[in-house]
């Protein structure tokens, strides 16, 4: 029936029996490869088949370019296939409104994230001396609002900082604490809510229950993180000419978790809505293989820079050294190591965190750069490429606002976007490693050599 030779035949031996899966023949006419259905065979085996160990010819490679928006219609047609496992099971409908809710939970944690920097950008963390984990009306009268200023009168940031505040003056950094705590608790009950309904539902899988649950449990946590990162600011500082500050460990605590959070719904709704990545052919897949083996450090060394900056605004190290590229006068200044023992150095001195943070920051921008690079000829979907090149410009810009930031004596404006963009460069990032993540086999055995030509 067809014209042209056998390329291979794959047995399969398994508990003592056999038999031939799979025959692929190639035509003389046509540039694209021709197969039989495919049953099955091993994970081993379909690599061979699919990445050419067994000696196919090159083909033509014009290529379509698909619109981004169909990024997820490989995903939709392989999500009937045998072998994909989704997280959502109860059909399209069920599988959006899950996404919906996913990415919206997503969205908010950005904004915590935000407008905890607009916080401790104003100094505002430190004007409520108690918690509760339920939550607290604010004060309704002028009684209620002279207590309150009352309690912050005892805490060292009003004897040292803030002595001769007024009311008024109080009432807007307290005003400030308040609608971080609140905010926070609400997104407690936006992801309640509707986790309960999807679970009655039966939308929700065991594993993608678990999952929830863990995150669910995470950002409960949160609140317990955030109170004992602010009570060690309540706390005397050891010298008297020292301004009183949480401390830098926990509010980097407090800030990873945040990230962990983010991440894990952001990447859990990726998950539901493209269940298989945007893979078209195998010269495609061959491609996002490559770009995930870079992709991973990369991501590795963006996170790590994003914590670094959490000591630097713990130790209020963006006021020192408002000069670039050099560190005052020298590029490395003489006290980075003065503490003892030698680490206290990295997480504790001034001068050596934020000298960490410009390093890493530099080796971020240029490991993207070179990714960028490296990756130009390479065959690859269209949108895995258009989200490189997006990655590359948000860490160019990332960098200029940390640097405009600095020479700027950190104003509040500025500080909240460079840390919008800490968070923007690891969404994209993410993003990324989700695109070029492995398909399932069931994927990779209706895939083409090439995509069709137009």
């Amino acid at each position: 029936m067809f014209q042209g030779r056998v390329v291979a035949s794959f047995v399969r031996r398994k508990e003592g029996f056999s038999r031939v899966y799979n025959t692929l023949i190639q035509s003389n006419s046509s540039t694209v490869l021709r197969h039989e259905p495919v049953r099955s065979f091993s994970s081993q085996t379909a690599k061979k088949c699919l990445f050419g160990v067994y000696g196919y010819r090159s083909f033509s490679k014009v290529h379509q370019v698909p619109s981004l928006r169909n990024m997820s219609t490989v995903a939709s047609v392989a999500s009937s296939k045998e072998g994909l496992k989704l997280l959502v099971t109860a059909g399209p409908r069920a599988q959006k409104m899950v996404g919906i809710w996913l990415f919206g939970s997503a969205a908010w944690v950005f904004s915590m994230v935000v407008l905890g920097g607009v916080t401790r950008l104003t100094r505002s963390g430190l004007s409520m001396t108690d918690w509760k984990f339920t939550g607290q009306l604010p004060p309704l009268s002028d009684e209620e609002w002279l207590q309150e200023f009352e309690k912050y009168k005892q805490s060292p940031e009003y004897k040292r900082v803030n002595k001769g505040m007024s009311i008024e003056d109080f009432k807007f950094i307290y005003w400030m604490e308040y609608a971080h705590r609140m905010w926070g608790r609400a997104l407690g009950i936006m992801f309640a809510l509707p986790f309960s309904y999807f679970l009655r539902k039966g939308y929700i899988s065991l594993r993608l229950g678990l999952r929830l649950s863990t995150l669910f449990a995470l950002g409960a946590g949160q609140g317990l993180i955030g109170w004992w990162m602010v009570k060690s600011g309540l706390e005397e500082p050891a010298s008297e000419y020292t301004q009183p500050r949480v401390s830098p460990y926990r509010l980097a605590a407090h800030l990873t978790s945040a990230f962990i959070i983010y991440c894990g719904l952001f990447w859990t709704g990726l998950s539901v809505v493209m269940p298989e990545p945007p893979v078209e052919s195998v010269a495609w897949a061959r491609g996002a293989l490559k770009v995930r083996r870079f992709a991973l450090p990369v991501s590795l060394l963006v996170g790590i820079t994003a914590i670094s900056g959490a000591f630097v605004a713990g130790n209020d190290a963006g006021h020192a050294y408002n000069t670039f590229p050099k560190m005052g006068d020298t590029w490395v200044p003489d006290d980075i190591f003065d503490m003892k023992p030698l680490i206290r150095n990295f997480f504790e001195n001034t001068s050596t965190v934020q000298l960490n943070h410009r390093l890493l920051a530099t080796a971020t921008l240029v490991s993207i750069a070179t990714l960028w690079r490296s990756t130009r000829k390479l065959e690859i979907h269209p949108a895995v490429r258009s989200l490189i090149g997006s990655t590359f410009g948000m860490a160019a810009l990332q960098v200029t606002l940390g640097v405009s930031t600095l020479l700027s004596y950190v104003p509040v404006s500025l500080g909240t976007a460079h840390q919008a963009g800490a968070l923007t460069l690891l969404t994209l990032i993410i993003l990324l490693n989700h695109t070029v993540r492995r398909p399932s086999m069931s994927l990779l055995k209706s895939l083409p050599q090439v995509v069709k030509t137009a």
